[in-house]
């Protein structure tokens, strides 16, 4: 990844679109500098990605923002050419939540996937919750336990966590004593992002906290909205 080409990167903890997300999301639309998002419900294929798209459609609204859904729900659609120029040419895109492995299938050495790295390098803003924060970076946390397996490697040894404030304690705790020798793990609260600005900066934003789990094996620290992030691995 080259650090200096890359535009602004949103990993958010999950129930996003709703009132804790507005001043991030809009800061966001700012970044992106244009009018309109582009929505991956890919993650919500088997539990209704039409209206994840409509509840984008809502939320962005009242931002001034307008919403396209790309309705990539399987590999087909994610190998599809004119789907990938679509990424290719936005400046906004927001991968959805629902299902990390059925998201990562879809998108692991697709078009699509190639055309999200190729235009967050280019400076487009990316977006990814809760699903999509996790399959980003490789290791990943594996939903089904609490271990780990491989994600999609956009971002390496700091596997995402979601829903840190609401999840079941004993997920937390398995992650925690499982996670792998020099990973962070990130753990992330609802309706709250951990935003990568294009220099490579790190910080907190949205209604929660962020809490990192190593690389030591004892070492916890905790930062709220506005605060900088200094402790995560290059990425």
């Amino acid at each position: 990844m080259d650090q200096d080409h890359t535009g602004t990167l949103a990993l958010v903890g999950g129930a996003e679109w709703r009132d804790g997300c507005r001043k991030f999301d809009a800061a966001l639309l700012e970044a992106a500098g244009a009018g309109e998002v582009l929505v991956l419900p890919t993650a919500a294929a088997f539990e209704n990605p039409r209206r994840a798209v409509e509840t984008a459609r809502h939320y962005f609204e009242d931002l001034g923002a307008r919403v396209s859904g790309l309705m990539v729900l399987g590999r087909t659609e994610a190998d599809d050419e004119a789907n990938a120029e679509a990424v290719r040419a936005a400046r906004f895109v927001y991968i959805g939540g629902g299902s990390p492995m059925h998201l990562r299938s879809v998108l692991k050495g697709s078009r699509l996937w190639e055309a999200l790295v190729e235009a967050w390098n280019g400076g487009a803003v990316l977006a990814a919750s809760s699903a999509g924060a996790m399959v980003l970076c490789d290791p990943m946390v594996d939903p089904r336990g609490g271990a780990y397996t491989v994600g999609l490697g956009l971002l390496g040894n700091m596997p995402i966590f979601p829903h840190h404030d609401t999840a079941p304690a004993h997920l937390r705790e398995r992650s925690t004593e499982l996670r792998p020798d020099g990973a962070v793990l990130v753990g992330i609260d609802e309706q709250t992002a951990l935003l990568r600005d294009p220099d490579g900066g790190w910080r907190v934003a949205g209604q929660g906290a962020v809490t990192l789990y190593g690389p030591g094996r004892d070492e916890i620290a905790e930062f709220g909205t506005d605060s900088v992030v200094d402790r995560l691995p290059p990425s």
